[in-house]
């Protein structure tokens, strides 16, 4: 047996680690996406068990995440549960195809800036929108009145001792969470975030405080397979929106943890388009479970990497511990108090938000942490889907803008011809500039226009640099004379006639 699998101890450990890991996490992000908890754990077994078994990336881990719990939680608001699995498989069915089609490794393409802005924007809003959860009060729907209602949200905590000790326990939640990693090595080989719920359900239990704790229907009764009315709800544009927001998302989610997993190892590194297809087929039969989209998930990897994981069997067995807990303890989520899922998601959504990578940006490329910024922000002020777009289409605008740079320098030595040198890439986003300076140039003086420092002409440019030499040429001087450079001998040539 050993020698067929000579990791499966260290796998087998590893499994119970992230199983650990998992459980407070697949319940939180599902209480927190307004959906019952057990689809959380579905969604964390499908992860484990048919993702974790498929190729692409062998020591991620895939689940619930975080990260989409404000783009599900719009669109049960907007849609309700029963048209999420719809929108869950008809994203699996995209992300398929575009594993298929071989987009996945383009993924790597997407400005860092927008995706840490991304994960910046969410972090925000999920902090805003659990402090009201920890403190057993109904949160604003839009990210801005979750942000602006939060100081009357804590003049209402404060004056409710039932909303007080709610909150006294969610912020116990995060203060155990954090103080644990200080805590000796022994110790922490139990998870801190599964320590900090035990711990909060036992001070509850012994108590008998009055705090709101997970609502139980039972595995069997929550997978609602998507029905007629569901897929009616296809009639709608709106939701082709949501549909293409999780598949980008979840996918651009998914293959940035992978290459951020892959330097935490020195095992086979992720292939992309394969990863996609795994998500994909997570995702479609998430869909058919009428669950919450997957994506792989960093805390849960990273996890599993320092668990000692060797291969893919620790990913696998996590979501068949998942499945045996879900299937004979769902009695346990029943005990655990929400404000401490809530606090357990705070600390997530502080942990998303990229701290010394904005600094660093701003230090080194203040254009890109200005994306940064502007995403997080869209995503907070709109929602995430145009956020992100937001952020996409400000880093195309900043990407063609540094493509453009050009430098343009007059001499004029006060005899004989002007000189005029062009550097760098002239494209027609410089036009105007270019046509200023040239056009201002003395019409009764000979000029010399060199173009051999330039990296690129687009047609625009040429076009505008032709009709200018011609209308100069033709006031009665010496022709303008063009110096092109040698590297391009085929390129049309701009001619003074």
């Amino acid at each position: 047996m050993l020698s067929k699998f000579p990791h499966l101890r260290q796998d087998f450990l590893a499994s119970i680690v992230v199983f650990l890991v998992a459980v407070p996490l697949c319940v939180g992000v599902a209480v927190a996406s307004g959906v019952p908890a057990e689809l959380g754990l579905v969604t964390g077994i499908v992860g484990g068990i048919v993702t974790g078994l498929l190729p692409g990336s062998s020591l991620q881990v895939s689940g619930p995440a975080a990260g989409l719990t404000v783009l599900v939680f719009e669109a049960v608001t907007e849609f309700g549960v029963a048209a999420l699995g719809v929108i869950v498989l008809l994203a699996g069915l995209l992300q398929l195809a575009m594993g298929f089609l071989g987009i996945g490794r383009w993924f790597r393409a997407i400005s860092v800036s927008v995706v840490e802005g991304m994960l910046c924007g969410i972090g925000l809003v999920i902090i805003a929108g659990q402090i009201y959860a920890a403190a057993g009060l109904k949160a604003p729907d839009s990210g801005l009145g979750k942000i602006a209602g939060l100081p009357g949200a804590f003049v209402d905590a404060f004056g409710s001792t039932k909303a007080l000790t709610s909150l006294a326990i969610g912020a116990g939640t995060i203060a155990v969470i954090v103080l644990w990693t200080r805590m000796p090595k022994a110790v922490r080989t139990v998870p801190g975030a599964l320590a900090a719920v035990v711990l909060a359900t036992a001070v509850m239990l012994a108590f008998g405080l009055p705090v709101a704790t997970v609502q139980v229907e039972g595995l069997l009764d929550v997978v609602q397979p998507p029905g007629s009315d569901a897929f009616g709800e296809l009639a709608s544009p709106a939701i082709w929106g949501t549909i293409i927001a999780f598949a980008l998302i979840a996918s651009a989610e998914s293959l940035f943890s992978a290459a951020a997993v892959d330097r935490l190892h020195n095992g086979p590194r992720t292939e992309y388009n394969k990863e996609m297809i795994a998500q994909g087929a997570g995702n479609t039969l998430c869909g058919l479970l009428g669950a919450l989209p997957m994506t792989a998930v960093i805390v849960r990897s990273s996890a599993n990497v320092s668990a000692g994981a060797r291969t893919k069997a620790s990913r696998v067995l996590h979501g068949v511990w998942l499945l045996l807990f879900a299937a004979a303890m769902p009695w346990a989520l029943a005990l655990i108090p929400i404000p401490a899922l809530a606090g357990i998601l705070v600390h997530a959504g502080w942990k998303l938000i990229p701290f010394r990578q904005i600094t660093a940006l701003w230090r080194a490329h203040k254009g890109e942490a200005l994306i940064l910024v502007v995403t997080a922000v869209s995503i907070v002020a709109v929602n995430m889907f145009e956020g992100v777009l937001i952020g996409l289409a400000l880093s195309v605008v900043k990407t063609a803008w540094e493509a453009s740079h050009l430098k343009l320098e007059v001499i004029d030595k006060g005899a004989g011809p002007i000189q005029v040198y062009l550097t760098g890439n002239a494209t027609f986003l410089r036009l105007p500039k270019i046509m200023d300076s040239l056009e201002a140039l003395p019409q009764d003086r000979p000029v010399e226009l060199d173009l051999s420092g330039l990296h690129h002409l687009d047609h625009a440019c040429r076009t505008a640099l032709e009709n200018w030499a011609a209308r100069h040429s033709a006031a009665g001087t010496e022709p303008v004379k063009v110096k092109e450079t040698e590297t391009s001998p085929e390129s049309e040539k701009v001619t003074a006639a």
